[in-house]
């Protein structure tokens, strides 16, 4: 991952966490708990793809396993983020950008969906039946139906955040060089007016190659011409 990726996606995460532990989770609604980071993961992996969104997840995951006030196995839910970033990263097409607003929100209702189904068999795994006493079925409901009502609110604006950081032209990557196959100079001269620097070099390589072309057509039609008045005057 570059440095921007990382940079923006744990400063993302550190915050969805924040506001999900100190907000959300108090807020003492029936069944499951508003899942900002589920969103936040969901959001980027849809922007960055499958590999981002597994790291991003499994990071996001296990912060909060260790955040309080989690009262279960650290790595439990960092395991069920890796799953969902790197499925959602799945769906990403390939153009980068979703035609219509139905392929993000039905991408977050299938991640609350699936999260909540990964999070109680892991828990049934190592011994945690808290979603048997909860009730697996309003679990799911209320999983989805909260993620989906917050999902409007923060997703879209998550991925323009990624979006704008990805063609950041003074971005790095990791090793702090330019970015792979792209110039800071070129980038920032591009985003600055609008211009390929690319594309109007190789423009500028044709017409050059025509201008010279052209000159050296000229200049054989005069010769032509001369020697064609020679040969009349003789």
């Amino acid at each position: 991952m570059r440095f921007n990726r990382i940079l923006l996606a744990g400063t993302l995460v550190v915050v969805a966490l924040v506001v999900q532990v100190s907000i959300l989770g108090r807020l003492q609604l029936p069944g499951a708990v508003p899942d900002l980071v589920l969103l936040t993961v969901v959001a980027l992996a849809l922007v960055y793809g499958c590999v981002s969104g597994a790291l991003i997840g499994f990071a996001a995951g296990l912060l909060a396993d260790l955040a309080p006030p989690a009262d279960h196995a650290a790595g439990r839910y960092a395991l069920v983020l890796c799953v969902i970033g790197y499925v959602a990263g799945l769906v990403r097409p390939d153009s980068g950008r979703f035609r219509s607003a139905w392929g993000p929100m039905l991408t977050v209702v299938g991640a609350a969906f699936a999260s909540t189904l990964l999070s109680a068999g892991v828990g049934a795994l190592v011994g945690d039946t808290a979603a048997r006493h909860v009730g697996l079925t309003g679990l799911l409901f209320t999983a989805v139906l909260y993620d989906l009502l917050l999902a409007p609110f923060t997703v879209p604006f998550i991925m323009a955040l990624a979006r704008r950081a990805e063609s950041d032209p003074m971005a790095v990557d990791a090793n702090g060089g330019a970015p792979a196959g792209k110039d800071i100079a070129s980038g920032w001269l591009a985003g600055g007016t609008g211009l390929r620097i690319g594309s109007q070099r190789g423009g500028l390589r044709m017409k050059t190659a025509r201008s010279r072309a052209n000159r050296a057509g000229r200049i054989k039609g005069v010769k032509g011409i001369k020697g064609v008045k020679s040969v009349k005057k003789l």
